[in-house]
């Protein structure tokens, strides 16, 4: 199976719900049936991209990569009760953190692989392997 036939489905995960493809994410999103949070720095949302309709909620704060003290608060305002949640982040790294910590504040919370910009490649560059942009799904600088 290819990369790009692999079926859209939800792959298990430790401390929270499970781990989606973008695809699936935005599928769930278009839907109505979930709320994408966004838990990189306002700074590379600013700079690199932004997943339009997304909830920004940072899980660090630029500058020295601070933990967002108001993260609890802000990402329950943003999720509506029984609203299920996907997280966001560069790589798919930070938003594990962040879902495994959305569970414990009882959401039904995903992460979604390979983040806004995939892995990096050989050239010690994002955004060639994978990722929501490389993915072709929607997004604005």
């Amino acid at each position: 199976m290819t990369e790009q036939t692999k079926p859209l489905e939800v792959q298990p995960a430790q401390g929270y719900a499970g781990d989606v493809p973008a695809e699936l994410a935005w599928q769930w999103v278009q839907a109505g049936q979930a709320v994408m949070v966004d838990v990189r720095t306002d700074a590379e949302r600013e700079w690199v991209g932004r997943v339009p309709g997304a909830a920004a909620v940072a899980w660090k704060q630029w500058p020295g990569m601070a933990a967002n003290a108001d993260f609890d608060s802000q990402l329950r305002a943003a999720v509506p009760d029984g609203q299920k949640v996907v997280l966001l982040c560069r790589s798919g790294v930070r938003s594990v953190a962040a879902a495994q910590r959305a569970a414990t504040l009882g959401l039904e919370a995903y992460n979604i692989l390979e983040g806004f910009e995939g892995d990096v490649d050989a050239s010690g560059q994002r955004g060639h392997l994978g990722g929501w942009r490389k993915r072709g799904l929607p997004w604005r600088q």
